[in-house]
Order: C-alpha cells, then structure tokens, then sequence
C-alpha cells in the first residue's frame, strides 16, 4: 500500500519506518529540510535504540521522505504525526494538526478515497476537525472521498521499535466501512508477524480518549507506589518489597510500580493536563487525575527535602545530578522531573553539574535559562559535591569510577532515587547512601 506520515517526529519517523519495513511504501513529509535531509542520508533525526539500522535498510526502497506533501496524492492512508504541545490553559494545541489537514486537503485525489489517519495525540473531536478542514479546503466530502480515523500510538521511549513492530494492542476508531478495510489491509501484515497483538476496533470517538485514560491510570499508578515509598520511610518498611509483593496480584501487577523522583517526559505531564483541561471545560471533573497530579509534584519535592535533611541548608552546595532524560535510552529531555528539580536546587542557591549519556542538549535547548555546567564525563559532576543525586538509571551508571568519584566530592552523600545502584558496594566504598522508600 501507499503510505504518507506528515512530520518526522517521534511518533512519524517511528511509525514510517515500521510501515516501510513491513513492505509498504512509505513517504515522510516534513517542512523541516535538515530532518528530511538526515533520513534521505539513512540518519534517524531522533535517538531511538535499533531505529537508524531500519532506516538505512529501507530508505530509497520502501521509505521515503520529502519537504512536498506531493505524495498524498497516491496515497491509501495518510497519517497525521505532529505535535500537540500544551497550551497555557493545559488544552491542546492543534495548530500543527490543522496545518497539516490544510497541507493534505490541497493534494486529496478527488479520484481516489483516502483515508486519513490521526496518529498524534488529540482530545476527542479531533477527527471531526480534521474532517471539516478536508471538506472546506479540498471541496470533498467525507464518506465518499475521504474518511478520517483515529490510531492512537502507544510506544514507549527507548523500546519504540518493538512496540511499534510487536505491539500490544492496535488501538482502531473508524466509523466507516471502506476506511474499516483499509486500515485492517495496512496492519494485515504486522498481525500475521506478531500473533500476540490484539487488534482493536472501536469507534473514533472512544480511540480519542483510550490514549489519555491509558496514560492518566499509569500516571495515577506512579503517583500512588511512590506515595507507599514516601508512607515506607515514615514507618520503616521497605518500598520495593511492598511493590514487589503488590505486582503479585494479578490484577494489580508489577508494572509501573517502581519508585522514582515522580512521573515527567513528553507524555504525561501533558495527557494528565490536557484530560483534566478537557474535563473541566465539560464540567466533568476527574478529582483522582487531579490528585495523581498533586502527588507527583510532592514527590519531585520530597527528594528536594531528603537534600535538605542531609545537607541542612542548599545555599552554596556543590550538586551533582546524573540523568536528565525522563527514563534511560532515549534523549527527550521535555518536561523531565531534572528541570523541576534543578529548577528548586537553583532557586535555593545551590551549584548545579549536570550529566546525561544522551538528553544534554536536548535538556539546554529546553531549558535554556538553567545556569547550570554540563559535564560530558560523568564523573565530573562529583568534583567537590556535597551530593550526588541519580534521577535517570542509564545502565552505563552503574560501571562508573564509584571510589574516584568517591574521593574526588567534598561530601560523599548519594541520593539514588530509582533505588538502582549496588547500596552495599557503595556503602563500602564509603557513600552515604540513600534510596528512596527503603
């Protein structure tokens, strides 16, 4: 089939790459001339582990990118995969979805039916507008041109190619019969080659909204294990057990039950806000989002407190963070539990080294305003620090110089707030360890 993603993010250069790979032939289209130029070269313009290997075996076969939306003209599905950032009012912007709408109306084959596909993240009613700009521009009218339909995406960060390539669920809102057989022609494939997947139709509307309860019920999840870690250290009982002895109800589960610094990245700061926006407008308020929310604002803070327990005042303290990135092997930096935290250590006075195996630049292209020193060698960040704090468990953390970064601190005191690190090793080293809950 003939397949078109607009925007080379993400979610669009994952999922072009996952459909050229199943054999179909697939163009991105980007205004963006230097992400377009990176894919023609078989470079990824995002890091994502086994990504770029994919992408240089199809590029120029079954993969394609361009600046023109020229290729929609030919297509059987167009895929709609640009950003909806949070507006102020925690509503989302849609502005890249309507400029891509416009950019696809003035290439409809009024010959052909196209079915358009919404891939971003939209509050529901989002294929409505789609639909709407399609008629006004193009002169076409949906159900007999053109059907618009929702196909959430579910990848995680860091494990995208196999999500994408062997994922859970197939997540399907179409209300149109025609549309309805080619959206299960394009998956036929994936589903042959991965069993296991469910395929799952609904209607657009309820698509719409399974991405953002899936990702509000994880949020909530988070926020409740890391409330038990907080409950854990008052009382003297150990977080990771309580969790791991909770993951054994099966309708409970393991996942999503590990302890951290809070929940943060590019999708559920934004889901939560812009579900709990859309509630609100409705007049339907979902107080227990609202309190997941809360939660996780608390524990980013609590770690500022266990500092400050330690250290008593943060005016003048050397800090060491390592990890900037919302999880391990992935450089997004947006929105991380880093930016609120350094953001608080800044604010009370301290001096900030900052490390990350791949989210640096990412991190000071967001937050700009940070005067904080990005160390390229992770052990520098321990030169004369009164803490260390571990926020992101990137594996190659673990095979650090321990005894040099050690010898190199004014004050040998490690916060480990993934509970990651060998406690015992470093306790014998000489660190004041600290996890978090136990």
């Amino acid at each position: 089939m003939n397949v078109v993603c607009i925007g080379s993010g993400y979610v669009g250069t994952v999922t072009a790459t996952a459909f050229a790979v199943l054999g179909h032939h697939t163009t991105v289209v980007d205004t963006n001339a230097e992400k377009i130029a990176r894919l023609n070269a078989g470079k990824s313009p995002i890091y994502e582990p086994g990504l770029e290997e994919l992408i240089r075996k199809t590029i120029g076969k079954t993969l394609f990118a361009a600046e023109s939306s020229e290729a929609v003209q030919t297509a059987d599905a167009v895929f709609i995969a640009v950003g909806t950032p949070s507006k102020e009012d925690g509503t989302a912007d849609l502005s890249h979805v309507r400029a891509a709408a416009q950019s696809i109306a003035r290439q409809l084959n009024p010959a052909a039916f196209t079915v358009v596909v919404n891939k971003s993240t939209v509050p529901v009613g989002t294929a409505d507008l789609v639909a709407a700009i399609l008629e006004e521009s193009a002169g076409l009218r949906s159900g007999e041109h053109f059907a618009v339909v929702s196909n959430p995406e579910f990848l995680r960060e860091g494990f995208a190619v196999e999500d994408v390539l062997r994922p859970d669920r197939i997540v399907i809102g179409v209300n149109h019969e025609k549309a309805r057989e080619v959206m299960r022609q394009l998956y036929a494939e994936l589903l042959q080659k991965s069993p296991n997947t469910v395929y799952f139709e609904t209607d657009v509307k309820s698509a719409e909204l399974i991405k953002y309860a899936s990702n509000a019920f994880l949020a909530v999840k988070i926020s409740y294990i890391n409330e038990i870690a907080r409950l854990c250290e008052t009382l003297g009982a150990n977080a990771l057990e309580v969790a791991k002895g909770m993951g054994l109800d099966s309708r409970i589960g393991s996942k999503f039950l590990q302890v951290s610094s809070g929940w943060s990245g590019s999708c559920f700061p934004k889901d939560t806000r812009e579900l709990l926006a859309t509630s609100s407008n409705y007049g339907c308020e979902l107080p227990v989002v609202q309190a997941a929310v809360v939660s996780n604002w608390q524990m980013h803070q609590f770690c500022i407190d266990k500092l400050q327990r330690r250290l008593k005042t943060l005016n003048g303290k050397q800090i060491g963070i390592l990890g900037l990135t919302f999880k391990p092997n992935t450089d997004d930096a947006r929105e991380t539990q880093a930016a609120y935290i350094v953001r608080r250590l800044l604010g009370l006075g301290s001096m900030v080294k900052v490390h990350d195996p791949k989210g640096m630049e990412m991190f000071k292209e967001v937050n700009p305003d940070l005067p904080v020193t990005y160390c390229e060698d992770a052990c520098a960040v321990a030169v004369n620090a009164d803490a260390i704090v571990l926020l992101t468990h990137w594996d190659a953390y673990l095979s650090l110089d321990w005894k040099k970064m050690f010898q190199s601190m004014r004050n040998p005191y490690l916060l480990d707030t993934r509970n990651f690190l060998d406690r015992e090793s470093l306790c014998g080293i000489g660190f004041a360890y600290e996890g978090i809950g136990n």
